[in-house]
């Protein structure tokens, strides 16, 4: 049996950090007027830093065996007296320190290579100090991106652009972008910004680094085109070009087609043209992150397609994926409640709603007391809902639209099965208001709760106003639990 004494170890070693008797270096840290010498052991640093035992080997050959001395300019003297505490006793006390002091930690452990404490220090500030980051994101940004070693900050700030891209396209910064970190943000599925607008703010991220050139490509030559097209060379390849319509591309690609490959923009001609054409080159179209706890991104496809009346065989699905909308999160129930009151609160007056609505099934008492079944609940993956193109409200009794649609599909091991899909057939009953109702479809997908404040207790499928039946049951059925996303078109 051993046991280690770790707490003494390190107050010995931070008393030696602070005993003037026995150092055999000399170390100057930071810039005039703010500089100071630091005084410390070779052994130390050596086994602790590789960057520090490279620098003091080579001044060790240089000096004679004489007493060592180096310079950190980069490094202000308070932030390394962080370092060294750490170095010498693994101490490291962050609750007294201001946020940017522990970035400036975090570049100089980088700098010493200090790879534990960076990558503590990462994971730190991304788990308890995101909102200053982002508040302060050209600043950290910056800092990511000056080091290979900072990958995980690296991937906090494409993930924040991706989710806010306006923030940083829009920005006066923009164009000082490093080509690094544009590409990683292109090749992103999830950057929420339509395609056409990524495709413009790279064009002026090329024309930043060619002063040389106009913004009218019509007075460029051929070693404009060359240039440019030189410049943007890991870029052109991850625009998604099939997701733009015909009169962007006849206005806004078609002008810097000597920028594309011949055989791609041949490509993307014959695509634009012939509506039946396959493309060679296409790359699905991008998409927000799918906040849902009931779908996947082939049901927001399939119920996509629902809302643009698209087939399978049309060229803007061929890739098997149709997502030209961001579905943000309204509600869910099993986060937000399940009650009337709840809908309209969060709900009301949003343009363009979809809900999804995960059925509990109910199994028969004695096969689950056979199986020591824990409750009587059986995930079949049944799912109802509705598309509602206009508003939920409560000043009316009926909503009026010729474009909603319910429907019902199985999923179950990321399948879809038994998809179907009903729309309206009495347009001036399509969507029911009433006060104690939740999203519901005429009387052939009605959610109602008994009470304004009560969970919904009175929940059925039939047929009546819509064109088919979603389920072949009129019987009550339960919720296990339900989401309502607002459709923004991308």
């Amino acid at each position: 049996m051993s046991k280690q004494f770790y707490s003494k170890l390190s107050q010995n070693f931070i008393e030696l950090l602070n005993d003037d008797e026995y150092y055999d270096v000399t170390i100057e840290v930071g810039k005039d007027p703010n500089v100071k010498i630091v005084r410390a052991h070779m052994n130390i640093l050596c086994y602790r830093s590789p960057y520090l035992r490279r620098v003091l080997t080579s001044n060790k050959k240089s000096n004679n065996g004489g007493l060592s001395h180096i310079k950190l300019p980069n490094i202000l003297p308070e932030i390394f007296q962080i370092v060294l505490k750490y170095i010498y006793g693994g101490n490291l006390s962050l609750n007294t320190q201001d946020t940017s002091n522990i970035l400036k930690v975090l570049v100089a452990a980088d700098e010493l290579q200090l790879d534990e404490l960076t990558d503590y220090l990462q994971t730190h500030l991304i788990n308890n100090k995101s909102s200053w980051m982002e508040q302060r994101f050209e600043l950290v940004h910056r800092t990511s991106f000056k080091s290979n070693n900072l990958l995980s900050l690296q991937k906090f700030c494409t993930e924040f652009m991706a989710k806010s891209p306006e923030k940083i396209f829009q920005s006066l910064d923009f164009a000082s972008l490093p080509e690094k970190s544009l590409v990683s943000l292109l090749q992103r599925d999830d950057l929420q910004m339509k395609e056409i607008e990524i495709w413009e703010h790279v064009l002026r991220w090329g024309l930043a680094r060619n002063s040389t050139l106009t913004s009218d490509p019509t007075t460029w030559t051929d070693h404009d085109f060359k240039t440019m097209k030189d410049t943007l060379r890991n870029c052109l390849p991850l625009i998604r070009f099939y997701s733009l319509s015909s009169k962007d591309f006849l206005e806004k690609v078609h002008p810097y087609k000597k920028l594309l490959k011949l055989e791609l923009y041949e490509d993307l001609l014959k695509y634009y043209l012939d509506f039946k054409s396959k493309p060679k080159f296409y790359l699905p179209p991008r998409h927000g992150k799918l906040d849902s706890k009931i779908i996947n991104l082939k049901i927001a496809s399939l119920v996509s397609k629902w809302i643009d009346r698209v087939n399978d065989n049309c060229k803007c699905a061929l890739n098997g994926l149709y997502l030209p909308y961001e579905f943000k999160l309204l509600l869910r129930g099993s986060r937000d409640g399940f009650t009337p009151n709840k809908f309209h609160s969060l709900c009301e007056n949003k343009l363009g709603t979809v809900t999804f609505i995960k059925v509990k099934e109910q199994t028969d008492f004695r096969f689950n007391f056979l199986q020591n079944s824990s409750n009587n609940v059986l995930d079949r993956g049944e799912i109802l809902g509705g598309y509602n193109p206009i508003i939920w409200e409560t000043s009316k009794n009926w909503g009026e639209t010729k474009d909603s649609f319910i429907f019902s599909l199985k999923n179950k091991n990321n399948l879809i099965k038994d998809e179907k899909i009903s729309r309206v057939n009495q347009i001036d009953s399509a969507l029911n208001y009433g006060k104690s109702y939740g999203p519901s479809f005429g009387k052939d997908l009605v959610i109602y709760g008994s009470s304004d404040n009560k969970d919904f207790d009175d929940n059925c499928c039939k047929l009546v106003y819509y064109e088919e039946k979603i389920r072949d049951t009129d019987d009550k059925f339960s919720i296990a639990d339900y989401e309502v996303f607002q459709i923004i078109k991308l």
